[in-house]
């Protein structure tokens, strides 16, 4: 029986909503997570990093986690459906063409006063999970400005 309703959006299709993520894995024993900005190419996750604090060299060959959500979508206001989004690969270190760096638009001048420096790197998602937070508008206490 055909259904009205549009298919629901996939993980990939939710990230390209959002610019940028959180990037986690481990390094020298510890966890750790960076803000990353992503684009989707191939079904694979491309992330661009600051190259100053070494995190690209410890995501190299590892297993990682990307997330982005939409938490800043004004709590669900509006019936608004909030959503996260995770996905667990490989990483590596990859060297774009002026036209893939292209598609990230503009970096950041500074990260912490020091120069943004760009690093790259592929996930390449094994793993994937989405969850949502779904709202009734009726139901939302609105906050006085």
């Amino acid at each position: 029986m055909p259904s009205d309703e549009s298919p629901a959006p996939t993980a990939m299709d939710l990230l390209r909503r959002v610019p940028y993520g959180r990037l986690a894995t481990s390094m020298r024993a510890l966890p750790f997570l960076a803000v990353a900005r992503h684009i989707v190419s191939d079904g694979r996750i491309l992330l661009r990093i600051h190259s100053g604090f070494g995190y690209h060299e410890a995501c190299d060959g590892s297993v990682v986690a990307y997330g982005a959500d939409n938490y800043n979508a004004s709590c669900g206001e509006g019936g608004e459906t909030l959503w996260s989004v995770q996905f667990t690969g490989p990483a590596e270190i990859v060297h774009l063409c002026p036209e893939q760096e292209e598609l990230f638009g503009a970096a950041p001048v500074r990260v912490n006063g020091e120069p943004f420096a760009s690093a790259y790197l592929r996930v390449d998602p094994h793993f994937v999970t989405e969850h949502t937070l779904g709202f009734d508008a009726s139901q939302l206490v609105r906050h006085a400005a």
